[in-house]
């Protein structure tokens, strides 16, 4: 390589890679920590009995899409944020703060109301009849967790957006810190507290969701960097129009979350019509199958950050090459997962529990779980760069296309006509990514081209 190419290169996709892997660091760190508390709670729960095993992947399978649509939501703040911190404007991104709360916590009252309602219908989802007893105390307990966990998205995503990813890291970490602890208390009732098997993981959820949400708030109220922000958020000024700016680019984000997530929900509800084994199993590779998406999702956010901060330049150049630098490091991450589930999957599953129907069924999922990597990979990468340039709308069609078209009848026909059961369920998870990464790439490229258009006729 020549001087003049090294030189483009630094200059270039090397220095791209350096802002990436900054950014993207602090946010991997987060998502390992909360990778670590599942974990924690899978191997926990598991060891206590395969029933209660069971019904965490059924309630978790079911608020899981509230929990995602909120993150989503919350991440609508990214592309606003993102563009005004660009500009320098503190103040804009202050009053958006405000905004982003106001209506990220009437959301999460509506998903309250919506799921505490789910919980008179818990019988009618076909599993088996002896979780139920497991699965309504846990149920209600996480439906107490969905406040707090909109107010820390909503700090938290606007810290990701004026390139602060760090503050949020640790405050998750502490958080999940205080959940494995007290995991350890009351699931098997140490220090003389009661023994409460599934209930006490969730006991312990909810205590470290509202420990995370009154320490970034704490934060914000006390830490220098944040105080332009905050002194903009305390002005009494109206913020009707900022509110519906934040809804417009928010509801697209959340839905095509909730569509995505619904899917694998949909096979957690599946796996349950095969018996508690199947959904076990499904659970655990499941929870394995969150350590290739934290990874994805970590560059994701930062490849957002970085095409949002370009965008409100104007720097179309900057926009490309940041979505083609969280690529190039997502595929990359993507083929280490996959070797490391390929060589790896099978010990991991027997940590998770000691019934060996589980593992041996889990282990019949390795392939279909390795397959899909560079699907979510790539999917993943251009969802978030979608986002960063505030084009949202293409994400409800394309989540519409791939994963109610393609993955619903993909995961029918795969999982109960053939009779493939799990496999068949995550064999329709790999069709339906693929869809998604291909529709993703194409909006991305006509977002930013239309951007420029818009740009040029100024």
């Amino acid at each position: 390589m020549n001087k003049n190419a090294t030189s483009t290169f630094s200059g270039g996709y090397g220095a791209e890679y350096r802002e990436l892997v900054k950014l993207g660091t602090p946010v991997l760190v987060t998502q390992a920590g909360i990778i670590t508390v599942n974990f924690a709670d899978t191997m926990m729960v598991g060891a206590h009995s395969t029933e209660e095993l069971a019904a965490a992947a059924f309630v978790n399978s079911l608020f899981v899409v509230a929990t995602v649509m909120m993150i989503g939501f919350a991440a609508g703040m990214i592309p606003l944020v993102g563009a005004l911190f660009g500009r320098g404007d503190t103040r804009g991104a202050g009053l958006t703060l405000k905004a982003g709360l106001q209506v990220n916590l009437c959301m999460a009252a509506v998903f309250t109301i919506v799921m505490g309602g789910l919980y008179f219908f818990l019988d009618c989802f076909g599993q088996p009849e002896e979780l139920m007893p497991f699965v309504r105390p846990y149920f209600l307990t996480v439906l107490c967790s969905l406040i707090p966990v909109s107010l820390f998205n909503v700090f938290q995503q606007t810290a990701n957006a004026l390139n602060s990813t760090k503050m949020p890291m640790w405050i998750i970490l502490s958080a999940n810190a205080l959940n494995i602890f007290g995991n350890w208390l009351l699931i098997y009732g140490h220090l003389g507290l009661p023994e409460l098997g599934l209930l006490g993981a969730g006991l312990s959820t909810l205590a470290a969701r509202v420990a995370g949400a009154v320490a970034i708030v704490a934060v914000y109220r006390r830490n220098k960097r944040y105080r332009p922000y905050i002194e903009a958020f305390r002005e009494r000024v109206p913020l009707g129009s900022v509110r519906l700016k934040v809804w417009t680019t928010s509801y697209p984000v959340m839905i095509q979350n909730g569509v995505e997530c619904a899917l694998w929900t949909l096979g957690a509800i599946v796996c349950g019509w095969f018996g508690k084994l199947q959904l076990a199993a499904y659970q655990v590779v499941n929870t394995m199958a969150q350590l290739g998406f934290m990874i994805y999702i970590s560059f994701g956010v930062a490849t957002s950050i970085r095409v949002a901060n370009f965008t409100g330049v104007d720097d179309f150049v900057s926009i490309r090459r940041s979505a083609s630098a969280g690529l190039h490091i997502t595929l990359l991450l993507a083929t280490a997962a996959s070797l490391f589930f390929y060589f790896g999957g099978s010990p991991l599953i027997g940590l998770f529990t000691p019934d060996a129907d589980v593992v041996r069924i889990g282990h019949t999922l390795i392939i279909p779980l390795v397959l899909y990597q560079y699907g979510d990979a790539v999917q993943l990468t251009y969802a978030n760069a979608l986002r960063g340039t505030g084009d949202v709308k293409p994400l409800l069609w394309v989540a519409i296309v791939a994963y109610i078209v393609v993955g619903v009848p993909s995961m029918l026909l795969l999982g109960d006509v053939a009779g493939l059961k799990s496999v068949g369920v995550y064999y329709s998870f790999s069709a339906a990514l693929f869809v998604a990464s291909m529709l993703l790439w194409l909006s991305f490229r006509r977002a930013v081209n239309r951007l420029e258009c818009q740009f040029a006729s100024y």
